[in-house]
């Protein structure tokens, strides 16, 4: 007994999009190294655009970024916080 199963997104459509050809290069290179598609990669952008709600609203973290938080912890002095700097910029910018 053999079963076909097979899994169909609904709402896929078909999409011609004019790019740089050095651009597509790359980005087919980089999908590549990650093992996913250059469509599947595009997909998750514009999701990513298109998902955080209202005018002027923080984008959504990608996954990447997402994995990335909190990786790194740099001391007090490596954060390049200049409190002279900081005045100076207060002062100016009144």
């Amino acid at each position: 007994m053999y079963i076909y199963t097979y899994k169909r997104k609904a709402m896929d459509r078909k999409l011609t999009l004019s790019l740089n050809a050095a651009v597509i290069d790359r980005a087919k290179q980089y999908a590549r190294e990650r093992e996913t598609s250059l469509s599947r990669m595009i997909e998750q952008y514009l999701a990513s655009l298109t998902q955080s709600k209202g005018r002027g609203a923080a984008p959504a973290n990608t996954p990447l970024v997402d994995r990335l938080s909190g990786v790194v912890s740099l001391p007090e002095e490596a954060t390049g916080q200049d409190s002279s700097y900081a005045d100076y910029l207060s002062d100016k910018y009144q």
